[in-house]
Order: structure tokens, then C-alpha cells, then sequence
């Protein structure tokens, strides 16, 4: 059945437009076809002075929602469903479903916005879609194995060349080789995370790591993982093939549980949602090295609230000025405001998601509007988003879809 989906009719309350990518793009790209351990200079400017373009976009985007679709994960989910958004209003009408992909529950383009991957959660496999540029339609390409089990997240480098995935349960994080039809080749390397697990009997038996991310300059991939309650930092060796440890990891708190990080865009800060104890870490990144240092933890929770809750994703704006995380237990979207001079946190408001579980939330690439992904119940649901202070608001759009828990917006060309 297609998913049903309603109109925004109220949008006067939406922000001023600002442009930019999604969260994970914020810098230029280092030269195609290299990757290496070295970064041009750094900015001199301070964190927060980063002014976002203001080029307009064009009248539309197309929305890919990944989701549970397994009985052994208690899911409703139907696939991997394909919207068409009218960006002025925020609102989405269907436009395809691919219903025989299983947990498709990550996704990432490749770095010309023509292919789209996705690993399946809980299996052991990643699969290749081309984009149809005119309606945003997906076509299988082909499917490879990531030689470990429930591939949780994908990253695609900068010289368009590889995809890394972090295996969450067999610990591991692999290295495909892309090709130029966007297909991908078998696993070249496939490297272990090793280190002394966390206290939490239940969500810390071994390494698990969360996340693969590449900061803005494309040199390094910061890996949280929420087993070992570190933090590890690699880069690709495009000429050997390999994935290669950049620094020494970083340790979180006992028991945090970090799950994602997200970068500020000027390249020397990094955030990273901590699951288990549902707090944000701030770290100073190293340009040259790769390495984290941590100078401040804040809760992502309200003080008033008591109950129980695990953190789940974590963004930063186009223009550094805000960090949000979500919260599933709480049920919230919170909103941090990034000090320009230090990079510390301080809070702004949380904001109820709309429904449960918000596993996952998305900003569109002008910065107007926040798309919250509410896992257990079904939906989608549409916050805009004030550019100047930050703050998020509910409208009246609410997209069905079964267990959500991953959304990526194509940009306009």
C-alpha cells in the first residue's frame, strides 16, 4: 500500500531559506581519486564564523526513507520509500516504494548525488541504486556482501572511489571498492575493533561500532563505538586499499555508549550523541592528525525529565551555530547553541518529536525545515526550523511510513 502523506496548509511560521547540504556536508571535497592522511591548512576563522551560501534551490527534492521492515525487529515497515518534496512548503507526495529490499535502515549517495546505497540492518549485505535525476526514482544496480553482521552505517569518500561500513555486531568495519557505473566491487579490507568493553551487561558484551563518518575535509573517518565507549579515528590508503588507524582513540565516559558524531563545519569541532547515557560530547579535532579531544559533556535530556531514554542521532547546522540530538524515551529533538569562540554547548529548548522513538531526524538542505523519523509510530514528521535562534516547530505535516529510521534529501540540481 503507499504510504499516505499530508499537506503542510499553515507554513507562514517557516524560517528565512538558507542552503547548504545535509548535515554530513559541509567543506570542499579533497581532490577526486585521493585520499590521504594530510589536510590543506586550516581555517583561520573561529568556530561559528562559517556564513552559509545563500543560493536559492530549486522547486524540489526527492526524499529517500530507509526502514525496518523484519518481524524479529517488531517492524511495519514496507521497503524503501521514494517522495518527491515541494520545497517551499516542506510537503511530500509518494513516488515510489521498492518493497523487496529487507531493513533497508541506512542510507548514503554517492558524492555526485547520482547513486544511492544502502546496507541492510540485521543481515549482512549492502546494495547499489542509480537515481533517476527527472523523478528521483531508484534502480538496483547490484548487492555485495559486507562479510559481517547488521551493517548499521555506510559512508561513501570524497574521491568517490570507496565505501566504508561499520559491521555493528561482528565488530568490524569494511572497505568496498565503488565503480563509475556506481556499482560495487567485493570487500578489499575488513578491519576489526579491539579494546576493553564498557560496564553495561546488556548493550556492551563487545565492540559495536555505530557509525562511519567522514569529516569535512574527506582526510579522516571518525568511527563512535558504542561498545567499547570509544571513539576511533581512520583514514583510507587509496593506494594499498586499505583502512588504516589515524590516531589513538579517545575514551568516552564509562557506559556512555557513543553512537554518532556529527562535525562542525569549520572543521575543528566535533559532536558526538552518546546512546546509554543520553548525553553530547564536545571534542576539538585535529586537522592535521585526526585526533579528539574532549572539553565538555552536556545532558541531551531536560533536567526535569526522570524516566528512561537513549539518545539516538545528532546534527549541526550549515552555519555551526546549533547542534541538535534526539532522544527516544524522552521522545525530543533538543537544541544546543554553539558558542562561536569556544565551541561549548549550552541549551536552547526540546522540542517533543511528534511521536515515538525519534531514531532519526534530518535537516533539508536549505536549513528550513527538521524531518523527525518516529520509529514506533509510523511516522515522519515536519518541524521548521528558525535559522536565527535555532528553534524547531511542529506543523501540521505528518508523513505515514512504517518504522522509519533513516532519511536522506536528495538537493535540487
Amino acid at each position: 500500500m503507499t504510504p499516505g502523506y499530508s499537506v503542510v496548509r499553515d507554513a507562514s511560521s517557516v524560517g528565512t531559506d538558507r542552503a547548504g547540504l545535509t548535515r554530513r556536508v559541509f567543506a570542499q571535497l579533497i581532490a577526486a581519486g585521493a585520499v590521504t592522511s594530510a589536510l590543506p591548512a586550516a581555517s583561520a576563522q573561529p568556530p561559528g564564523a562559517h556564513k552559509e551560501n545563500t543560493m536559492l534551490e530549486g522547486s524540489r527534492s526527492f526524499v529517500y526513507v530507509g526502514a525496518r521492515t523484519t518481524k524479529e525487529r517488531n517492524a511495519r515497515g514496507d521497503g524503501l520509500n521514494v517522495y518527491a518534496m515541494d520545497n517551499a512548503t516542506g510537503a511530500w507526495s509518494h513516488v515510489q516504494l521498492l518493497g523487496d529490499l529487507v531493513n533497508p535502515s541506512f542510507l548514503a549517495f554517492d558524492r555526485t548525488h547520482r547513486f544511492l546505497y544502502t546496507v541492510h540492518g540485521d543481515l549482512s549485505d549492502i546494495t547499489a541504486m542509480a537515481i533517476d535525476p527527472a523523478n528521483g526514482k531508484l534502480s538496483v544496480i547490484n548487492r555485495q556482501s559486507t562479510e559481517g553482521k547488521n551493517p548499521v552505517h555506510l559512508a561513501i569518500d570524497p574521491g568517490n572511489r570507496f565505501v566504508v561500513v561499520a559491521n555493528h555486531i561482528t565488530s568490524t568495519l569494511a572497505l568496498l571498492p565503488r565503480r563509475d557505473d556506481g556499482s560495487l566491487g567485493a570487500v578489499i579490507d575488513l578491519v576489526k575493533l579491539e579494546g576493553k568493553i564498557g560496564p553495561h551487561r546488556v548493550e556492551q558484551p563487545f565492540a559495536k561500532p555505530h557509525q562511519v563518518e567522514f569529516d569535512p575535509s574527506g582526510a579522516f573517518i571518525v568511527v563512535p563505538d558504542k561498545g567499547l565507549d570509544l571513539v576511533f579515528t581512520y583514514r583510507i590508503d587509496a593506494a594499498s586499499g586499505k583502512l588504516v588507524q589515524a590516531a589513538k582513540p579517545v575514551p568516552a565516559r564509562e557506559g556512555a555508549g557513543p553512537r554518532h558524531v556529527a562535525f562542525h563545519p569549520g572543521g575543528r569541532l566535533a559532536y558526538v550523541v552518546n546512546e546509554l547515557d543520553s548525553t553530547v560530547t564536545a571534542y576539538h579535532f585535529d586537522p592535521a592528525t585526526g585526533a579528539l579531544a574532549p572539553f565538555q559533556i552536556v545532558s541531551a535530556v531536560p533536567d526535569a525529565f526522570t524516566g528512561n531514554s537513549r539518545a539516538a542521532e545528532i546534527a549541526v547546522s550549515a552555519d555551526g551555530r546549533f547542534v541538535y540530538a534526539s532522544n527516544r524515551g524522552d521522545d525530543s529533538i533538543a537544541t544546543f547553541a554553539v558558542d562561536a569562540s569556544s565551541g561549548r554547548l549550552s541549551a536552547v529548548d526540546w522540542t517533543a518529536s511528534g511521536g515515538k522513538t525519534p531514531r532519526f531526524f534530518a535537516l533539508n538542505p536549505s536549513g528550513r525545515f527538521l524531518f523527525a523519523a518516529n520509529e514506533d509510530s509510523d511516522t515522519a514528521v515536519l518541524f521548521s526550523r528558525n535559522p536565527d535562534n535555532g528553534r524547531i516547530a511542529r506543523t501540521e505535516q505528518t508523513v505515514k511510513v512504517g518504522s522509519p529510521v533513516c532519511i536522506l534529501i536528495r538537493p535540487s540540481a
